[in-house]
């Protein structure tokens, strides 16, 4: 398990924050605790941290507004919700946010775990891929987070960037749903397929502006980013 990570743990239930900070503590993590979401911002705006997670129920600010807030002041920092007794609006109003990743309860201690390694190793792989990609009269600026159309940045979320970076590299090559799921969600369950396709009609909508870039769909096997 990726150890030495310093991780905000921002949860309401006294319970669950004691049992996760004690495992994730004895896993090698660092562990800051807080238990309402102003409390959580305060934090993560004047600490170096490595990792978010966030109950989805914690009360002051609520825990959407406070992964926007910290989605808007950092690109690339990892969020996981933790959930319970979840709604599916819950879930997609968090990847909205700018989650990275929702656990539900109930979920084992080594379920979470493996979820934070996952989610780290895929943000550190991405620091050491192509940094650019030209297609159409678009750059894809994976350093910055940007999609760039005539001088013009588009700030992109981590899931943005990671779902248009994975299609960038299959150009004119079918990218299969599954790759596509287990690659950006690390899971192919119910709740990532639905969550990958508000996903895919955000990237349409950005693509919109030059005719000779699509992103289309291939029934029943997955997408293309085409570009002519």
């Amino acid at each position: 398990m990726v150890t030495h990570l310093k991780i905000l743990l921002a949860e309401q239930d006294k319970d669950i924050a004691s049992i996760t900070k004690n495992y994730l503590v004895l896993h090698g993590y660092s562990i800051v605790l807080c238990c309402n979401g102003e409390e959580a911002l305060e934090l993560f705006i004047n600490d170096r941290l490595d990792f978010i997670l966030i109950d989805v129920a914690i009360p002051v600010v609520n825990s959407f507004d406070l992964a926007s807030e910290i989605r808007k002041r950092d690109k690339e920092i990892p969020v996981m919700f933790i959930g319970t007794d979840t709604r599916q609006t819950d879930i997609i109003r968090a990847f909205n946010a700018g989650a990275d990743d929702f656990i539900s309860c109930p979920f084992s201690m080594e379920e979470l775990g493996v979820r934070i390694e996952a989610i780290n190793k895929r943000t550190k792989t991405n620091e050491i891929r192509q940094r650019v990609f030209n297609f159409g009269r678009y750059t894809l600026d994976t350093f910055h987070h940007a999609l760039i159309l005539n001088g013009k940045e588009k700030r992109l979320t981590n899931k943005e960037l990671e779902l248009l970076y994975l299609f960038c590299e299959y150009s004119n090559r079918v990218v299969e749903r599954s790759l596509a799921l287990q690659r950006v969600w690390n899971t192919e369950n119910y709740f990532s397929a639905r969550n990958m396709d508000v996903y895919i009609k955000r990237l349409r909508n950005m693509l919109c502006e030059d005719p000779n870039v699509k992103l289309e769909n291939v029934h029943g096997v997955g997408y293309k980013l085409v570009v002519t």
